[in-house]
């Protein structure tokens, strides 16, 4: 985040020194706000071009096994942009290299979910897949109890991934 609004203020900086120099090379004939409004140009570019490569370079960085299961792309009223084309905010990546079969049930894993989100930090959730029966068992209270499964069929992104790996 840190190196971020760094690679912001240096493109304000860049912005503005454009427009100076475009302003010299026109004789000062060109309005001087035209600075200022370079710098925050070139600013709200740096973060959009930003926001819109965050997925690109998180997924790219994800260690080996580590497979990128859904992506969810959404659009937001502070970022009028989005509507146009959304943007991906968050997505579910699951461990495959990890993956723990049962060893009473047949076609029955359990599998490593990571939540990973745009501005923060990254969660992670123990879900059972089974295979055969194309459902999936998301954790209901997180105490040990009977897990809550759910059939979701062979186009839920998760069992889908798990379920193709093995």
């Amino acid at each position: 985040m840190l190196f971020e609004l760094i690679g912001v203020f240096v493109a304000g900086f860049a912005g503005a020194g454009a427009m100076m120099l475009l302003l010299r090379l026109t004789r000062n004939r060109l309005p001087r706000w035209l600075i200022p409004v370079g710098a925050g140009a070139a600013m709200l570019a740096a973060t959009i071009s930003s926001e819109y490569s965050w997925y690109s370079r998180t997924s790219a960085a994800l260690p080996d096994g580590l497979v990128v299961a859904q992506s969810i792309a959404d659009s937001a009223p502070w970022r009028p942009w989005t509507y146009a084309v959304p943007m991906v905010d968050r997505f579910v990546a699951v461990d495959l290299d990890h993956l723990r079969p049962n060893s009473q049930t047949e076609g029955l894993f359990l599998a490593d979910l990571y939540f990973f989100g745009r501005w923060k930090p990254v969660q992670s959730v123990e879900v059972m897949v089974d295979c055969a029966g194309l459902r999936r068992a998301d954790p209901a209270l997180g105490d040990g109890s009977e897990p809550v499964w759910r059939d979701v069929g062979g186009d839920d992104p998760v069992v889908a991934a798990v379920c193709a790996e093995v």
